[in-house]
Order: C-alpha cells, then structure tokens, then sequence
C-alpha cells in the first residue's frame, strides 16, 4: 500500500512538471494604458508583430508538450520542461499584451474594433 501511494505522488509530481498546450495557458493582465498613447497604425502593426510572436511561440509550446507527453510515456521525465522548452510564461505574456491592444484599439475607436 505504501509503494501505492509513493508510485502515485511521483506520478503527479512529474505530469504536474509537462509543458501546458497554448490555448490551455491564461493571458497576465496588461493595463490598456500600456498602449493607449499609441495611434491606430502603431497598434495595429505591434498587434501584428505580437499575433505573429504568440503563433510562433504557442508552434513552440506545441512542440514541447508533444516532447514531455513522449518523454513521460519513455522515461518518465517531462524532458521539454526541464530543458528550458516551455514557453508559459512567454506565451501568457503575448496574450496579456494582445488583450490590452485590442482593448485600446477599441478605446481610440480603430476600424474593426
């Protein structure tokens, strides 16, 4: 019974370390203000650059999930996780920053928003 339940928490302990998909990851609150300063066409080209940036980093993400589900059913190490491959705290930052364009796109009254 004892094995039993050290088996189970070192489970927990290493899926508890695998890299989270992107869309599985909540955006940092980013203050509007951050961006309202900026005019309509400067939003919208770093919204762009920052879209651009978060595909780029979730493909990443994706990639590093992929590896820990794979490293976890081989070895049972998140292999990703510890090589420095998740990019949470990169992609939760993009998506903070998006949100907070949008919302100032839609406070300067940017077409489309």
């Amino acid at each position: 019974m004892k094995s039993l339940i050290i088996w189970v928490g070192v489970i927990a302990t290493v899926l508890s370390g695998c890299a989270r998909r992107p869309d599985a990851i909540i955006a940092t609150s980013i203050p509007m203000e951050a961006y309202s300063g900026d005019g309509c066409a400067a939003l919208t080209q770093q919204l762009k650059a920052e879209k651009d940036n978060l595909a780029a980093l979730s493909k990443q993400q994706n990639e590093a999930a992929n590896g820990d589900a794979f490293g976890v059913f081989l070895i049972g190490v998140p292999m990703s996780s510890l090589t420095g491959g998740d990019k949470e705290g990169e992609i939760s930052n993009a998506k903070g920053k998006i949100n907070a364009m949008e919302a100032a796109m839609h406070k300067n009254k940017c077409s489309g928003y």
